[in-house]
């Protein structure tokens, strides 16, 4: 072996000894890297991730759910005695509603989850006795949001033309119940209603009370609208927000805002005065929100039948009363209420019709005619009165934004 030859080779051995020693080391280090003492760093909570929601089985399990709710429900109103129980039992729904509240922790809103359960309950009762319900039309004005809120949609809710022919309708028999506006308070009184109770035989069984927001409706632009239409109490409520900001245009009394949102519809430069639901039903624009003069603008509607409704414990009862057409004979008539301490909410008056002299007053008080104060009470305004008529006792509504 030559000298090249030789250094070479050992050049070579020394290089593969070296490599392996080094390989040797870097291992070492490698595993006594973790034996250094490392300053401990504080442990943060991991939060574990949100399980997913599986939409579909969820959606499945909520339908078999309201079937199975559907069902129960059914159940209960076949095994009422009294069917007429099945449309109005006050304590039971006031029941229901507390419940449900409670049960409630959101963010679902109160008003969507008692919606739910109020076509529950409408479409039971169509499944054990079909109810018919007569209102001021046409749909989608105020009084028809009234009877659904009420009722349901799936009830079978017949429209007429005046707050008369509802009356008729129900005293005819050909509707069960009706529903018609009797007290706004931005207007006062509902006329054409109190003067019914005064021709038929008819009851206050229940009552609905709505915040009336009014809205400009139209499918021309605002600056172009020369005419607004809207039944003359929508108008009237709004009167100051219309010669502030629509002086320009004209206003047409009709029979109801359904309608005013039927002639904007199809007529340019046409406005209406309605609700949203109109704004819908009739592919409007809505130009100005809640421009009702009173933003606590309510309505309260009455519902009429033939039946009488138990005492809840939050009532309120109606009477006509006619006294002698003397001097003070109010003011006796009312001290029955002083005396008795209940609560006179409302008290309206209008003329006897005919040759006869006179005022016939329209009351509502707090309490049920079945209460023992409440008794005595009509007891010692009969000897004072010459006309007295109870039109019912039913519970107080909450308020419905």
């Amino acid at each position: 072996m030559g000298f090249r030859t030789a250094w070479f080779g050992l050049t070579k051995d020394v290089r593969q000894m070296a490599k392996k020693k080094t390989t040797r080391k870097s291992s070492a280090t490698k595993k006594a890297a973790p034996q250094k003492k490392v300053a401990a760093t504080p442990k943060t909570a991991v939060r574990p991730k949100p399980k997913k929601v599986n939409v579909k089985q969820l959606d499945k399990q909520i339908v078999q759910l309201l079937n199975q709710r559907l069902g129960g429900t059914i159940e209960q109103f076949e095994g009422l005695t009294d069917r007429r129980e099945v449309w109005f039992d006050p304590q039971a729904e006031r029941e229901l509603w507390e419940q449900l509240d409670a049960a409630n922790k959101g963010p679902l809103p109160r008003e969507v989850l008692r919606s739910i359960y109020r076509e529950i309950l409408s479409t039971a009762r169509e499944n054990v006795k079909q109810v018919r319900v007569a209102y001021l039309g046409p749909e989608f004005s105020f009084t028809h949001l009234a009877a659904i809120e009420k009722f349901g949609r799936t009830t079978d809710l017949i429209p007429v033309n005046t707050i008369a022919s509802v009356f008729e309708e129900v005293n005819r028999g050909h509707a069960h119940y009706g529903i018609v506006p009797i007290e706004n308070s931005t207007d006062g009184r509902i006329v054409d209603t109190l003067d019914m109770f005064t021709r038929l035989p008819l009851r206050i069984c229940g009552e609905v009370q709505i915040a009336v927001h009014h809205n400009l409706l139209s499918r021309s632009p605002r600056s172009e609208i020369n005419e607004i239409y809207s039944k003359p109490q929508a108008l009237s409520q709004c009167r100051d927000w219309l010669a502030r900001n629509m002086p320009q245009a004209k206003t047409y009394d009709v029979t109801s805002t359904s309608t005013a949102a039927s002639l904007a519809q199809t007529k340019p430069g046409a406005g209406a005065i309605a609700s949203h639901q109109a704004a819908v039903q009739y592919s409007l624009d809505i130009l100005a929100e809640s421009i009702e003069d009173n933003a606590h603008n309510v309505t309260r509607f009455a519902i009429i039948g033939d039946q009488d409704t138990k005492p809840t414990g939050k009532d309120r009862t109606a009477l006509l009363l006619q006294i002698p057409h003397s001097p003070g004979s109010l003011t006796d008539a009312l001290t029955a209420f002083k005396n008795n301490k209940i609560n006179l909410t409302w008290i309206e008056s209008f003329p006897l019709r005919g040759p006869e002299t006179g005022y016939l007053f329209f009351l509502d008080f707090e309490g049920h005619q079945k209460d023992a104060k409440i008794k005595k009470a009509l007891s010692a305004l009969e000897k004072k009165a010459v006309r007295l008529e109870v039109l019912g006792s039913y519970p107080r509504s909450e308020l419905v934004e």
